[in-house]
């Protein structure tokens, strides 16, 4: 897609630190990075969001951010890993990105990066549950 900073990407038009070039996906360092060693997973394929990525590619795409996530545990020495995946909003690139950040025990990362909230009662949870259940 043409303006796509990712795509420029896949077609080796931008620069990117890459970490794995495969026929399906691509993993590079996030030149933002929360902690030293988050990487971004991509389709090559332009696709928006997850919502977009056809069903045929979702098994292969998230084999890959498994695979992306025990290697920088692996590598990196890291006590585990944040994997995220935001659609729409808060999403700065429009092209299906993962990300996978290295976690360490007092990294001060705390949880989500957003408040948490209580549902009023559990008539409003289950209500929240239904809506879910019934646009499925």
């Amino acid at each position: 897609m043409a303006g796509c900073v990712f795509c420029s990407i896949v077609r080796g038009e931008a620069p990117a630190l890459m970490v794995a070039d495969e026929p399906e996906v691509l993993a590079f360092l996030d030149t933002r990075p929360v902690f030293k060693g988050h990487l971004l997973v991509i389709p090559r394929d332009h696709v928006e969001t997850l919502g977009d990525l056809p069903p045929a590619q979702v098994g292969g795409y998230f084999e890959a951010v498994r695979r992306f996530a025990l290697a920088v545990q692996a590598g990196l020495g890291a006590g585990g890993s944040f994997v995220a995946i935001n659609n729409r909003v808060s999403q700065s690139v429009p092209h299906l990105h993962t990300h996978v950040i290295p976690r360490t025990r007092g990294d001060g990362l705390r949880g989500f990066f957003w408040p948490r909230h209580r549902y009023d009662s559990d008539t409003d949870a289950r209500t929240y549950a239904e809506r879910i259940a019934a646009a499925l």
